[in-house]
């Protein structure tokens, strides 16, 4: 795969004019409309160049150093605090939502769970980037066990981590927990994972335990950490502010490709 299919389009893209970090959005119309219309012709080109097209892997000696803990690195929400301070034992990931058989999986559960390992390049939107290596099952397989339902049009991912109170990453706008959403054909994409694994050992709490997503054709804001419950929706209009995730609600792109 090109450089322009891949990542070219990130420099004229929404994700361009984003790159000076999370806590700085755009404020005026102009900017937002370029930002709309940007993401819909990544989204666009994205599907064009190949639904199944897979983001570039690497071998294990390209793995970077340190691996930037970025966003929220210790949730205090009393529940997730609990579930840290036991090791993760009683924690359960449910799976519902529009779904014939509803999923409730424990650690264990996930860790004897066939799993993909990929090392992969992470792209956050402040502009740095770092190689880590991401071990879990696959999210598709997952969703067709819990018997996705012919209505699902999206996965909505629930995480334990709020920004609440904090005004730089928009706690002012928002008490919500954090939460991001993905369409059908990147929940079936084979390099989606349920990561409960970082260079071969359990997540760390700063890095996500006890799982995170890894989506790996899209920005790092949309591999959402903490994650509690999968959620398979027809329309994601009835969260927080209705656009598809907390850093959307407040002006970002729902589509992040790259």
């Amino acid at each position: 795969m090109t450089l322009l299919t891949r990542r070219g389009l990130l420099g004229v893209g929404a994700g361009g004019l984003l790159v000076s970090g999370c806590g700085k959005l755009a404020q005026s119309h102009t900017a937002n409309d370029v930002i709309a219309q940007a993401e819909r012709a990544t989204y666009g080109w994205q599907r064009l160049i190949g639904r199944h097209a897979l983001a570039q892997e690497f071998a294990a000696a390209d793995v970077s150093p340190v691996f930037k803990a970025n966003g929220t690195k210790d949730p205090q929400d009393d529940a997730y605090r609990h579930h840290a301070d036991t090791g993760f034992a009683d924690w359960r990931l449910r799976i519902d939502g529009l779904v014939a058989r509803p999923l409730s999986l424990s650690l264990a559960d996930l860790h004897h769970l066939p799993a993909r390992t990929q090392i992969t390049r992470h792209d956050c939107v402040e502009g740095w980037s770092a190689i880590g290596q991401w071990t879990g099952p696959q999210l598709g397989p997952l969703l067709k066990a819990a018997g996705l339902l012919p209505t699902a049009r999206y996965i909505v991912f629930h995480c334990a981590d709020t920004y609440g109170g904090e005004v730089g990453k928009g706690g002012a706008q928002s008490s919500g927990k954090y939460y991001e959403s993905i369409d059908l054909v990147d929940a079936f994409h084979p390099q989606t994972i349920v990561a409960h694994s970082m260079a071969g050992k359990p997540l760390t709490v700063a890095h996500g335990a006890p799982c995170r997503m890894r989506i790996e054709r899209q920005l790092g804001y949309k591999h959402a950490k903490y994650v509690m419950r999968i959620e398979a929706v027809d329309s994601f209009g009835r969260f927080e502010l209705g656009k598809g995730g907390y850093w959307e609600d407040r002006g970002y792109e729902w589509y992040a490709g790259i």
